[in-house]
Parts: structure tokens; sequence; C-alpha cells
């Protein structure tokens, strides 16, 4: 089997590790050249046997995961073009609801489906080409994919499918609705979310954004809240996408999680203040600074 993966971010990685240690054949798509791969989890590294490229060439590939941040879908056009054929299954492993329909029309036209993903994976690029693997080796995708996903990454990684993606997209945002935007506003990492201070934030969130899911057809319970907020005060001291985003001065993903609530909301008749805020302080977090006035 020839896999790709596109995007040699923190979960790229570990991916095209699970690939790799499947002995498959695997090409990772790359921004900026770096020597090696590699995954270091509790204690041990892994080097990953990959082509690195920053201009991939076909074949086309069995199966192309697309890890890239949300933000930069659409600079992934050209690495498709190159490897995505008829029988090429696409796999969009990016934050937010609605993957696929942000990748679909970046596949060059005969390309194979496009499927969304859910990565339960917490790790971080310590430096280029080197991530640390802190937990977590779960990829969820509709049910009708699995067994293609399931042999690209297996055993490496734990592949579940699942018939209602919608829910199951729904209820991963929640969590990243609540650590990735208070860890980038912060600037601290996901146990600062579990303090008193930031506790009831946190609940505002998820009550407001369960509101809007319900609406959108997902099947979510009020009590999902105090369920996410559980969950989250035990991930420990760990990062998150959008405190790393900040930190490295990249652009950062709320629009694709708290916006996706917001405008959802708004669609649906239902408020969402808390989530809007949240939202407003981030676009201003990065929006230029004015220059100083010389009056």
């Amino acid at each position: 089997m020839r896999v790709a993966v596109v995007g040699a971010g923190a979960i790229g990685t570990v991916l095209a590790a699970a690939a790799a240690a499947s002995g498959h054949e695997v090409v990772v798509c790359v921004r900026t050249p770096v020597d090696g791969l590699s995954v270091k989890r509790e204690g041990t590294v892994l080097e990953v046997d990959a082509t690195i490229t920053t201009a991939p060439t076909g074949p086309p590939c069995d199966v192309v995961l697309v890890s890239t941040k949300a933000t930069d879908a659409r600079s992934t056009a050209p690495a498709l073009a190159a490897l995505c054929g008829p029988d090429t299954l696409t796999v969009c492993v990016q934050n937010g609801l609605d993957q696929e329909l942000r990748l679909a029309p970046l596949v060059p036209a005969g390309a194979g489906p496009v499927a969304p993903a859910l990565a339960y994976i917490a790790a971080e690029k310590v430096a280029p080409g080197r991530v640390r693997h802190f937990w977590g080796d779960l990829l969820m995708v509709p049910a009708e994919h699995a067994e293609r996903v399931k042999h690209a990454v297996a055993p490496g990684l734990r592949v579940r499918g699942v018939d209602d993606f919608r829910t199951e997209a729904w209820r991963k945002l929640l969590a990243n609705l609540v650590t990735n935007p208070i860890t980038a506003l912060v600037g601290r990492r996901v146990e600062i979310t579990a303090t008193s201070g930031l506790n009831g934030l946190g609940r505002s969130i998820l009550t407001e954004a369960v509101a809007v899911a319900r609406a959108d057809g997902a099947a979510l319970e009020e009590a999902e809240v105090e369920t996410i907020l559980t969950g989250i005060a035990r991930l420990g001291v760990v990062g998150s996408s959008m405190l790393y985003d900040r930190q490295a001065g990249r652009a950062m993903e709320h629009q694709y999680l708290n916006g996706a609530v917001v405008r959802r909301g708004v669609a649906y008749g239902v408020a969402t203040p808390v989530n809007a805020t949240l939202v407003a302080l981030l676009d201003e977090l990065e929006r230029p600074e004015p220059e100083p006035s010389t009056r």
C-alpha cells in the first residue's frame, strides 16, 4: 500500500510513523524541508521510514491523510493533484466540522472519495521533524471508510468506524472549544482550564455549543457538558494546537472551532455570546498592531 501524509506537524508525524510501522511505502509532504522525522513516546524514539518531499509526484496513493491546519487547507491542492487518483481515499484529519467539505474542492476531478476523520492524539512538535507523542492512538472515521484507513495505520493506531459521524464530530469539537481558545488567550497549557476561575467559562462555552449541536442534528445530551469538563480536567500538562500556533506566530483555528459554533448559532437562531466573545478576542490577537503615531 502507498500512503501519503500531507502536513508533518505533530499529528501528521504520528500518522506517518504509524503508516511506516505498518510496512507501507510512505510519502510525507512538507512545506519546509527536514532531514528526517521521529516520534518520541514513553522514552522510546521511533525514526519514521518515509520519503519526505516538498514536491510530491505520482503514482497515486491508496490513502492520503491530510493533517494540515484547517487554515492551511488550500495549500494542499498541489500535493493532492499529484497524489490522488480514481482509487485514492483522501482522509481529512483536521479540527472542526465538515472537514471533507473543505478538502473536496481541492481534490482533482475524477479522484476517489474524501472522508473526514477525528484524531484523539495528543502530540507536540518539539523541533523540526521531532515530535513528542503524549497519549492517544485513536482515529475515528465514517464506518464505510474504516477498513481502508485501518489498513493504512494499524496496528500503530486504532481506527474506529462510526455510523453517526456528525454527533462524534460535535463531541470532539466540544473539548477543543474550551482548551484551544483559553490556552491561546492566557498562554498556558490545558491544566489552566480546570482552575476555579476558568471552569465556569468552560461550562458556558459548552452549554452554548451543545444547544447549537442539537439544533444541527447531533445526538448530544445536556449532560455532555459535565462529561467534557471532567475529561479536560484529566488531560494534565499538555498544550493545545492553538497555543502552539500562537507561540509560533501562526494563524489560529478559532474560526473553525468557536467561530463554527457562532455561525451555526446564527443559522439556527441559538444565541452564542460567550463563544462570540472568544472569537472577537482571538481575532484581535491576530490583528496587526497599528503603527505608532508620529504626531
